[in-house]
Parts: C-alpha cells; structure tokens; sequence
C-alpha cells in the first residue's frame, strides 16, 4: 500500500512509534504511544490503527513483545514523507571545514571524511576511495632498499604523495633506479596512471622480442610502481566501534555478520558502486540494499566530485533505527565540502 492511502491518524502514530523506536531501539507500545503521540483517543483505538499498520507492513510485533517495530517499509514511509531534516551543527561544521583542508593529499582528506562521518554521525563513516581514472602521474622515484626491496615515491594529481615497497624481480643498483625513475617521468607524467600503465604493458607484450634486457627490465619496474588494482575500488571505513557503543543488546548479535562484511567488502562495495551512478543522497533502508547482511541496517551515501567528475561515493551504515533527521544533511555537507577541497 502507497503511504498515501493510510490516514493521517495513523501517519501521527506511525511517526510517534519510529521516533520513539529510533531513541530507544526498543518496540513501542499502544499505552507508550498515546502518550507519545498526544491524540485524543484510547488505547484501543492505538491499537486498532497498529494492527492495521501492521497489517499493511509498515510495523512488526516481535515475538518477545507486545510492542512494536517500523519494518523497512515503515521506515521508508517516514524518510520520504514525514521527516524533518536538522541542520548540521556549527560546531560539525567547524570541525568538517578544519579537517577537509585543501592543503591535505586526497588520500588525507579521504581518511578525514570517512573519520568525520563517524564522529559526528556515531555511525561508521564510508567513504569509497578515488578512481583510479581520476590519478594523474607527476613524478615517480625509486629508492633502493634491502634484498630485492624498493620503495616507490609516487607522486599524482598535484601534490598527494603515495609510497609504496615492492619486491622486483632483480636487485637493482641506485643508479639504475634512477636511471628508470628518469625514464617513466619523461615518458609518461602527466598521464593518468591507468593509460600509463596500459602503454607499459602494450610495450613489454609487443616489443618484448627487439629491447634489451636493461629496458624489459626497467618497463617491469614501472608496471610495478604504477599498479593500482590494489587501491582500485577500495573502501574505507572509520567507526565500527560507534556501532558496538550504541547497539542494544539484539543488534550486538547482528553486528558480527556485519563486520565481517566491511572485512570482506564485497557486498558493500557492489552496493556503493550502486550509489556511484546516482546524483543526491541515496539511501537503503534494509532489505532494499540487497543483501541479506544489510537486513537490519541503512545505509545513507552522496557523491564526491573533483569539478563536474564524480570521483566517489562517501557515507554511513547504522542500525535502521538511525537518526536520519541529523545523518543526511551531515553526509551531505560532507560530501559538497571534500568535493571543494578536491576542485582546488
């Protein structure tokens, strides 16, 4: 049934219960609800137009209680028409604009985002990390390290910084890595990365059989230096420890299927690559997720972007019973405020 089809008495009741609900995580009871809800009818009554909503699938009584819960249903019903959105507080906001400077790396503003959402949400903050597409070599260096270790200085966009260790095939000397180093910067800065990698590849495959062995091993190197597939899709994710802090004692038992699932991430990053092909605040409210490990929990998500490119997608997971008045304008502002840290 469309939510337009219930009265507005049980509209009244319906936001009284999920209010409640959200504060208290516990089912919500007629006698509790008149009260709640401050409507010149009985008990009865309350409980006349429960039963219907619970008929229509709005509510669900648990099997431990009288009382009663919003299903996902329900909860949609009162996001889309019965919500009212509260401003971020200054002091989030002071704290979203100290942090998200556009002086930081995107990989520091990234972690800042995904830290922040948790802080100021008490949810666990998300935030998908740039696509590789969006990565333009400036410079790259090589430094020797023991055995057959070396450390890659890379350089992208126009100042953030990565360092990473590989193993090569061979020891290489200080001076052939400069040597190599000197080789990819002339040939392929100011690329994005992927293209560059794509081209190192063409040429290791076509002219494998004509260039010296100096030179195969070199375009090794910068295949290894330049690989992102490792980062490529990666999901961060800040404050799982909200989680537990504010969990009732039922949710604790749904929390460990869910952890495992940001430790696998599978399933949350097909659902974010979902919110990624969307404008606006997207929100999955339980089941509409897809995936059964998201059952009891909503995910609320915003694009980030560097200009008009959407480089992401950042939000939060929490129990269904979130406050979403408060988490949707923080994503939000969050998203539009790392989106202009990117742009400058």
């Amino acid at each position: 049934m469309a939510g337009s089809e219930i009265s507005e008495r049980a509209r009244v009741l319906l936001k009284a219960l999920v209010e409640r609900h959200i504060r208290d995580g516990q089912p919500v009871g007629s006698r509790t609800l008149m009260e709640e809800a401050g409507l010149p009818v009985s008990a009865a009554t309350i409980r006349n137009v429960l039963a219907d909503l619970e008929e229509r699938g709005y509510l669900l009584s648990p099997h431990t209680s009288a009382g009663r819960v919003p299903t996902a249903l329900g909860y949609r019903l009162f996001v889309d028409s019965m919500l009212q959105v509260r401003p971020p507080e200054d002091a989030d906001i002071s704290a979203l604009r100290t942090e998200l400077n556009p002086d930081k790396s995107a990989t520091e503003l990234v972690q800042a985002a995904s830290s922040l959402l948790s802080n100021i949400t008490s949810q666990a903050g998300l935030v998908t990390v740039p696509r590789q597409e969006s990565q333009q070599l400036r410079q790259v260096e090589f430094l020797p390290l023991s055995g057959d270790r070396v450390l890659v200085i890379l350089v992208v966009n126009e100042r953030e910084v990565q360092n990473r260790i590989i193993h090569t095939q061979r020891v290489y000397t200080a001076a052939e890595l400069r040597e190599a180093a000197a080789m990819v910067n002339q040939r392929f800065a100011g690329q994005p990365l992927e293209l560059a990698q794509q081209q190192i590849l063409r040429e290791m495959q076509e002219a494998h059989s004509r260039i010296d062995s100096y030179m195969q091993a070199t375009l090794v190197l910068a295949n290894q230096a330049l690989d992102q597939k490792e980062n490529a899709g990666e999901c961060l994710v800040a404050g799982e420890a909200q989680l537990l802090g504010n969990a009732t004692v039922e949710e604790l038992a749904k929390l460990r299927e869910l952890f495992e699932a940001f430790e696998r991430k599978k399933d949350l990053l097909h659902l974010l690559e979902r919110c990624a092909r969307a404008e606006g605040i997207q929100i999955f409210i339980g089941e509409e997720a897809g995936y059964e490990v998201f059952g009891d929990y909503s995910v609320v998500t915003a694009q980030y972007h560097n200009g008009a490119r959407a480089l992401g997608v950042l939000g939060v997971i929490g129990p269904t019973r979130m406050a979403y008045e408060r988490v949707i304008p923080v994503v939000d502002i969050t998203a539009r405020m790392l989106s202009s840290a990117l742009s400058r």
